[in-house]
């Protein structure tokens, strides 16, 4: 049986570099990642196009990444989705945007272009749509008893647009079909000619609440591609910054998560908390989300005195005021009765889909790339990977719970051992067009970005990628079954990003 390692030689190797390589294969080569794919042998990672080209990156235990290329297309390419589905939104997409037709895809509907782009229109761009108007084709169930509930795009809340189509039979879930792209920013487009400063802060508004992960893996995505590193302060500040950022998101959702239950005293308890990390970042480091404080070749600010002692206080806050809480949530009935056995996602959903953060390792699988990768300074630290097999809304909680206690682990790591030195380095000049990609863990889960540079040091092509495409679908399969009342829990406790997964 061919490893990846072993079918990236096969191909014509382009880039080769920690952390992947990349070759270029013939359609019979496409067709078989597609099927080792479907076999379960390697996971999905990414897959995107340009106009004559698709690429896709994969992941094999323990480590190994690896980017096949399939290049010189005339229209057309040959399906992955018709072998392995987690696939299907991603062709979608690659069809609106490049108008390269997924031969034998299984769902020919389109997913970011809303009917008012026209027909195969291209990146970054919007036109008069020859199909505006259209009706959107939702899968139906058919049985005595059953009807529509249509919820969205609009929501009574701030959270972006998403249309949700129940079917139910009574209170009871039989089917749900989730209706993105509402929210299509022309990302990837914009990023097009770009010089690599806008690149990057383009980066870091993909999903505003994953602004320091984003901005961490394009850069450490550029600076792979040109090969040369940054100063060691500047790589300790980043996961500074990454850790402070899903100290907040995760102390947000598990409130959140039980006000979904009607359980509101956690939300205001645990919205003290994610409100106290985010002055202490803006003490540290001059923003509440840290936005623009990661740039290419360092970071844009340092860690003074302040700023330390502000980060101090609120974890050793959270240290004090965290476990009562964890307490509560365990111990109070009504909760753990909306909780427990809700919104199950199977291991072996979870893995076909390569469903990573806090989703994948409440189903366990343990997939962490500060684990896996171990990109600096990650492979200096101690840190445990919390995982728990039940897939329910209380795993998801529970993940959450411990990666909390493991991040204000790391965030003293961080503070005893951070080095002295610059936080910066300017870039080098390029003279050659090269490519790089990166794999970091954000609070959701893994974010993968690939990007080519030109020789002139703009952007040539950049692809970024949401751990949302892989938890959004299966989102739809865990609620089913569930009663009505409990979606938003359950989809709370995924908190998948429609801006992440509308680039």
């Amino acid at each position: 049986m061919t490893t990846l390692a072993e079918f990236l030689l096969e191909g014509q190797l382009v880039e080769q570099h920690r952390p992947f390589a990349r070759t270029v294969v013939d359609e019979a080569g496409w067709i078989a990642a597609a099927e080792a794919l479907a076999a379960g042998r390697w996971t999905l990672l990414g897959l995107w196009g340009e106009a004559t080209s698709v690429h896709m990156a994969l992941f094999e235990e323990p480590g190994t990444i690896g980017v096949v290329s399939l290049q010189g297309l005339s229209g057309s390419y040959p399906s992955v989705a018709r072998h392995h589905l987690p696939a299907l939104r991603l062709e979608r997409t690659i069809r609106d945007l490049f108008g390269l037709e997924p031969v034998g895809l299984p769902d020919p509907r389109p997913w970011v272009d809303h009917g008012r782009w026209g027909i195969h229109a291209p990146i970054g761009e919007a036109g008069p749509g020859s199909d505006t108007g259209r009706a959107y084709a939702f899968l139906s169930a058919e049985g005595e008893g059953l009807h529509q509930v249509a919820v969205g795009p609009v929501h009574a809340g701030i959270i972006e647009p998403g249309h949700f189509r129940f079917t139910v039979n009574g209170e009871t879930i039989v089917r749900l079909e989730a209706r993105l792209g509402y929210v299509h920013k022309g990302i990837e487009g914009l990023m097009a000619g770009a010089d690599i400063g806008r690149a990057e802060q383009l980066a870091g508004r993909t999903s505003g609440d994953s602004t320091v992960a984003y901005s961490l893996a394009f850069a450490n995505a550029l600076e792979a591609a040109i090969g040369f590193e940054v100063p060691p302060r500047a790589v300790w500040l980043r996961a500074l910054m990454a850790e402070l950022e899903r100290l907040a998101n995760h102390l947000g959702d598990i409130g959140a998560i039980c006000n979904d239950a009607a359980f509101a005293l956690m939300l205001a308890h645990c919205g003290v908390l994610r409100e106290n990390v985010l002055r202490a970042a803006d003490t540290a480091f001059g923003h509440r989300l840290m936005r623009d404080r990661i740039a290419p070749g360092g970071v844009t600010v340092d860690l003074e005195g302040a700023g330390l002692a502000a980060i101090r206080q609120v974890v050793a806050d959270i240290r004090r005021r965290f476990p009562p809480l964890v307490e509560l949530y365990e111990n109070t009935a009504s909760l753990q009765d909306r909780t427990v056995t809700t919104g199950v996602l199977t291991p072996g959903l979870a893995r076909q889909y390569g469903t990573g953060g806090y989703a994948g390792r409440a189903s366990g699988r343990s997939f962490d790339a500060r684990h896996v990768v171990r990109y600096a300074p990650y492979d200096r630290l101690i840190f445990d990977v919390p995982v728990f097999a039940e897939g329910d809304v209380n795993a998801r909680v529970w993940v959450r719970i411990r990666e909390v206690e493991q991040s204000l682990s790391m965030v003293d790591q961080l503070l005893d051992l951070l080095p002295d030195g610059p936080t910066a380095v300017p870039v080098p000049d390029l003279g050659r067009t090269c490519e790089g990609a990166a794999l970091v863990e954000g609070f959701r889960g893994d974010i993968f970005v690939w990007l080519r540079l030109s020789a002139d040091g703009t952007v040539e092509r950049c692809h970024l990628r949401d751990p949302s495409w892989f938890q959004w679908p299966v989102v739809e399969v865990a609620i089913e079954g569930n009663i009505v009342a409990d979606f938003p829990l359950c989809n709370k406790s995924f908190n998948c990003s429609y801006s992440g997964s509308d680039l």
